[in-house]
């Protein structure tokens, strides 16, 4: 059975049988982000296979007091998903929807169409015809599969350069620009009711943002179905870069779409070349000088990263009107895709909770927001 959410329309648990005043319940029930920000915007987080399976009992108690939607980390990109031709395994995609099902939880699906991590024949694929042919069985067996169960599919990802240009990916080489008009029909077709999003990194940089402005709007002028954008949020915390955000948000909202924070996260450590994205293509060799806290966070950076997280959701919360979601990358620190990228074998903190699954400073400075209004 699908759960369907809006915004506005997770309202935690009831405080218990005995009916308590508001200002009782309020004092009874712990912090948590999802409850704090249950009237503005969803509050997810990406889960790991051993979220998944509930191999951790930290974690699973974490994930399921804190979040109130989950994306899949890997395991439905289609390397894991689809790693042969005909051949299928559904078997951590099931538990995964089982797992948002039974903790009634917004289920994201991630990702449909992407030319990273694909499975290594549908890399071999030389002619449109053939990998036509590939995306079209692989959209209707996985959409449909999960037809009514998957609240929001990441549709296509990834698709642009950073100046607003297509990328040469093997879709956009054997299919053209028309591929993503394919890929969303196809999964409008698959799953009526699910809400159907492109999703990219630095899409909220001017020259990338036009770029995605004007595919969606061709999508829109097709008559294709598109419901959202997911801006990943790939940002490191020297980034001054708010007012970029703000932009982002007010134009992309304003081609009738929602807007999403699909994959949050701040790195705390130097990128080489001042690297900006996500691309996973990219690698670099270790360095000591790239690792500088191999141990513990300084308080210093620790109060940085607090004040980085409070000013954003100070302004996703100026915009809630136009926001559907904000999902961190990540469970806790250790957790987090950033401990091995660029480089391997880094020691980053990007999240609200280290890694003894404890708050930092960031999660109660973005919880500050609220209890203080």
């Amino acid at each position: 059975m699908k759960i369907n959410f809006s915004k506005n329309a997770w309202m935690g648990f009831s405080c218990a049988v005995i009916i308590f005043s508001q200002s009782s319940c309020a004092q009874k029930e712990p912090n948590s982000l999802k409850k704090a920000f249950h009237d503005d915007f969803l509050i997810g987080t990406a889960l790991g296979t051993s979220h998944i399976l509930e191999k951790d009992s930290a974690a699973n108690k974490l994930i399921i007091s804190q979040f109130d939607a989950i994306t899949p980390e890997n395991i439905m990109k289609a390397e894991v998903i689809h790693p042969a031709p005909g051949k299928y395994d559904f078997n951590l995609s099931d538990k995964y929807v089982a797992y948002g099902q039974k903790n009634k939880m917004f289920i994201v699906g991630h990702t449909l169409v992407w030319h990273s991590q694909m499975p290594a024949f549908a890399q071999k694929i030389q002619n449109a015809d053939s990998l036509r042919m590939f995306m079209t069985d692989h959209i209707n067996t996985v959409a449909g599969r999960y037809a009514g169960k998957i609240n929001s599919w990441d549709v296509v990802n990834e698709a642009l350069n950073e100046d607003g240009t297509m990328r040469e990916s093997i879709y956009y080489k054997l299919l053209g620009e028309n591929f993503v008009k394919e890929a969303f029909d196809l999964a409008a077709k698959a799953d009526p009711t699910a809400e159907l999003y492109y999703n990219d990194y630095n899409i909220e940089q001017p020259a990338k943002r036009k770029g995605a402005i004007a595919l969606i709007k061709k999508l829109q002028a097709s008559g294709t179905k598109i419901d959202g954008v997911g801006i990943q949020g790939h940002w490191n915390i020297n980034d001054d870069n708010l007012k970029i955000i703000e932009d982002a948000i007010t134009e992309f909202s304003a081609l009738g779409i929602k807007v999403a924070f699909t994959e949050l996260d701040y790195t705390v450590i130097p990128n080489p070349w001042d690297l900006k994205g996500a691309d996973v293509n990219q690698k670099f060799e270790e360095n000591p000088l790239l690792n500088p806290y191999p141990k513990a966070l300084p308080d210093s950076v620790d109060t940085k990263l607090a004040m980085r997280y409070k000013d954003l959701f100070a302004l996703f919360l100026k915009h809630k009107d136009k926001i559907s979601r904000v999902t961190f990358w990540g469970v806790n620190d250790g957790h987090s895709w950033l401990n091995g990228w660029p480089i391997k074998n880094r020691t980053n903190y990007p999240l609200l909770f280290d890694r003894n699954y404890k708050p930092k400073k960031a999660y109660n400075a973005v919880l500050e927001l609220k209890t203080k209004m």
